[in-house]
């Protein structure tokens, strides 16, 4: 490599500041540009799945999963009327199964995980990208007050709304989906002892589901309750919302779902938005990530998932070819465009999935989960994301001493 390379990177999240990990590893200069004032994720769960599990165990990050993560026994499906089991996956086995572990984190602890300090990371807070712009010998990000900053490569890493995914693509509204979104993050001695069982477990209904699991060692339990809607509210994920709004969008659960949302602290709301898969991510010295590149809904929970595996990918193929940005760069869409689209499109085909409403349709759904197949990822089955693993062939990542 003729001189190490800088790399620039728009937005501190989870994608961002796993590529910026990644690539300095590698050996390059990362810098990270952050809008917000401080690091910092919403209140939220996030799970962390077995194929990003072996992505953060390739930047040497599992014992920090394993110490921070609950590991559920099973991911179950119930209905919520009357709280049968439709269908139970063990996933404590997911190691032997998968090849790596199955996490329930929260957000802010993931997000601190993957920013723990690297030489060649360097993370800019209160920095609010004003333009990104790309010549044949350099890229060029420029900051609000008119500080420029140069890079051999930009990465646009800031989300749904991207200011790099307009540069490349022009102006492009998000769609809505048609559903709401609630979450609420509770203290476990708020429900009655062995009312939230040890599992990631979906409750399916007409025209939603609530999917509940532990974090934090099974102190908090995490809620996400989807409703079909024709009102909606913006995506942020920071809108107020209570236990009482919630209820009265779920106004038909069983007792024991009645019981878990009615207890429900720390409750937000947000619409749910994404977009098309795109034909092609980079230009120039520019290029995309994470949800910036694939905005997903979040019903095979692999938003995060994605994000990690790109910023995987790319400081990887960056690395094969650091003199050739161009080739790496189409390395990279090749091989992430098409698994990050086709899990955009069942992402958003598992609403169907979960969200039947006439009693035949949910007799059908509840006959056939027992059939799901591999081969086919419009339906519950998840082998087909977990045992992929982005890092297949990679020697270990060394981890330089602090």
């Amino acid at each position: 490599m003729s001189g190490t390379k800088r790399i620039a990177l728009i937005g501190a999240g989870i994608g961002g500041l796993t590529a910026a990990r990644a690539l300095a590893l590698r050996g390059f200069e990362a810098r990270v540009f952050e809008q917000s004032d401080e690091l910092k994720e919403v209140g939220a769960g996030v799970q962390v799945t077995p194929n990003s599990t072996k992505v953060l165990r390739a930047l040497g990050l599992e014992p920090q999963l394993k110490a921070l993560g609950y590991q559920p026994q099973s991911v179950v499906v119930r209905d919520w009327d009357d709280g049968r089991e439709l269908r139970r996956t063990p996933m404590d086995n997911a190691d032997a199964k998968y090849g790596a572990g199955y996490y329930l984190l929260h957000r802010a602890d993931l997000l601190q995980t993957i920013a723990a300090p690297l030489p060649n990371v360097t993370v800019e807070l209160g920095a609010r990208v004003q333009a990104v712009s790309s010549t044949p010998h350099q890229a060029v990000v420029t900051l609000s007050g008119g500080r420029q900053f140069e890079a051999d490569l930009v990465v646009g890493c800031d989300g749904i709304r991207s200011l790099v995914r307009e540069t490349l693509h022009g102006p492009q509204s998000p769609r809505f989906t048609g559903n709401m979104c609630w979450r609420a993050l509770t203290p476990v001695d708020a429900f009655p002892r062995g009312l939230v069982a040890p599992d990631m477990t979906i409750w399916m209904g007409p025209l939603g589901h609530i999917v509940i699991y532990y974090i934090r060692g099974g102190q908090f339990v995490n809620m996400v309750a989807s409703r079909e809607t024709r009102n909606w509210v913006e995506e942020s994920w920071s809108i107020e919302s209570s236990a009482q709004e919630m209820s009265a969008a779920f106004p038909k659960v069983g007792d024991d779902m009645r019981l878990l949302i009615d207890r429900a602290q720390n409750c937000f709301k947000w619409g749910l938005f994404d977009r098309d898969p795109l034909q092609w991510w980079s230009r120039g010295r520019i290029t995309l990530l994470g949800d910036a590149a694939h905005p997903m809904l979040p019903f095979l929970a692999q938003g995060a998932a994605m994000a990690i595996e790109d910023g995987f990918v790319l400081a990887r193929e960056l690395s094969l070819s650091p003199d050739d940005l161009a080739a790496a760069l189409q390395r990279y869409e090749a091989i992430r465009r098409p698994r990050s689209g086709k899990v955009q499109l069942a992402a958003r085909a598992q609403a169907n999935i979960f969200h039947l409403t006439s009693p035949a349709a949910r007799l059908k759904r509840w006959l056939k989960l027992d059939r799901l197949t591999k081969s086919d990822p419009k339906l519950l089955n998840r082998d087909w994301l977990y045992e992929h693993d982005a890092t297949a062939g990679e020697p270990a990542v060394a981890i330089p001493s602090r």
